[in-house]
């Protein structure tokens, strides 16, 4: 009954310790769905998609009235027989091509707004996964340092106890109570930083600041397979903001495109009806006339239509060097990201099965040594600092290898998965 019963409460916790931590794979949804940025960009994109359908429209059709052709002696109605009251419509045609072009302006216009949307989600994804593993290594550093706290603790109660009974010195005890106080001092750091980390993260979730985020102790490594020239190669397809800084490239060939058209002439065609007044000598007994016409634009000013056109040329030339320096500053991001994260890989690796595996056995032995009088306490001390020390620098390099695999996701469009889940925790 006894077995029983335990076996029921850890079922009813282990739900509870595994939803302690929050999922990064929700936090970062939370702020796709949350970020007021994210959401003025989305809205940013929309806007100049509704500009479209207008760039390509018809200007309105004008209707106008006159009263026409009375006699500036009476103002009578029937004194004359032109006399009468004028309706007139009209509508402008553009020459063929150039409402096309316009939409296509716009269009594109509304394609980089797009593709910076786009981008931003990336770079949105990045932040939030750079933040979360930062509070993963600084909750891991908190961690240890309470762990050492709690050994140093130890060892003030164990040399102070040996000055007591005359085997210890008291330099001893004040070494100890030195270092205990380096790692309150450290510790009130890393929990300054988690702070500001945690506001950080919740300024991009858009929660109120101070909102809870927990981190596990056991985080998933991430392997990237894809050679680097091929990440390279591949961002040009993946990253959105290739395809926005073609959409300007496009877009002034489109506004070249316009420039060539307004050396032709548009057209505007009306059409008029004449409610003519009764008069006593009118001929024709007021008959009512109408009319129809067209007008065209004369595109005489050839500068200012050469202008446009060289301007139009300048903005291709301009938005091609901008789309190369955009390609190189990529290129070099994923580079740089590339062998970060390997480097950082191999620290990973060195760090778990050989420095800190090490500094542990040799801190271990160190205090099987001075428990029996082989050493002396500051050679325990170093010992133990040590491997704290590494301790620290292990999570770190952990956490900065995501960092770069989450970084080289937002350069190079693509998404990584956690090919294997294996305990991160060094084995000693």
């Amino acid at each position: 009954m006894k077995y029983l019963f335990s076996i029921l409460l850890l079922i009813l916790l282990l739900p509870m310790s595994v939803s302690a931590a929050d999922s990064l794979d929700g936090l970062v949804a939370e702020a796709l769905k949350n970020n007021p940025d994210l959401k003025a960009a989305e809205s940013r994109w929309h806007m100049f998609e509704r500009k479209i359908i207008p760039a390509r429209s018809l200007d309105d059709p004008m209707l106008s009235f006159a009263f026409v052709n009375y006699p500036t002696d009476s103002f009578a109605a029937g004194d004359t027989p032109m006399t009468g009251k004028d309706f007139k419509l009209s509508q402008k045609f553009p020459f063929p091509g150039k409402l096309g072009t316009k939409g296509e302006i716009a269009e594109q216009k509304a394609l980089w707004y797009k593709g910076a949307y786009d981008d931003l989600k990336l770079q949105l994804t990045r932040k939030v996964k750079d933040g979360w593993y930062r509070l993963f290594y600084l909750d891991r550093a908190v961690s240890i340092t309470n762990k050492n706290i709690s050994i140093l603790d130890d060892f003030i109660r164990l040399t102070e106890t040996r000055y007591q009974v005359g085997t210890g010195i008291q330099q001893d005890v004040l070494k100890a109570q030195v270092e205990r106080s380096k790692l309150m001092d450290q510790l009130f750091t890393l929990q300054q930083q988690r702070k500001t980390v945690q506001a950080d993260l919740d300024s991009l979730l858009n929660r109120p600041t101070g909102t809870p985020i927990e981190t596990p102790e056991i985080v998933p490594v991430t392997k990237v397979e894809q050679p680097l020239q091929e990440l390279q190669t591949i961002s040009e397809q993946k990253r959105p903001l290739f395809a926005a800084f073609q959409s300007i490239v496009d877009r002034y060939k489109a506004r070249r495109k316009l420039a060539k058209l307004e050396y032709k002439p548009d057209f505007n065609i009306w059409g008029g009806y004449r409610f003519r007044e009764e008069a006593g000598n009118d001929p024709v007994d007021g008959q009512d006339f109408a009319s129809i016409g067209i007008s065209i634009n004369l595109p005489i000013y050839l500068d200012k239509r050469d202008e446009a056109v060289a301007e139009a040329d300048s903005g291709i030339r301009m938005a091609l060097q901008q789309y190369h320096e955009f390609r190189n500053r990529v290129s070099f991001n994923i580079h740089d990201a590339f062998v970060q994260m390997e480097k950082d890989r191999d620290l990973v690796l060195l760090y778990k099965t050989g420095i800190v595996p090490q500094a542990d056995q040799t801190f271990k032995a160190s205090l099987a040594a001075y428990q029996v009088g082989d050493v002396e306490f500051l050679s325990l001390l170093d010992a133990l600092l040590k491997l704290y020390s590494y301790e620290m620098d292990y999570y770190r390099v952990l956490a900065d290898h995501e960092r770069d695999v989450a970084r080289l996701e937002a350069e190079s469009g693509l998404r990584f998965m956690a090919v294997e889940k294996i305990d991160t925790k060094p084995q000693p």
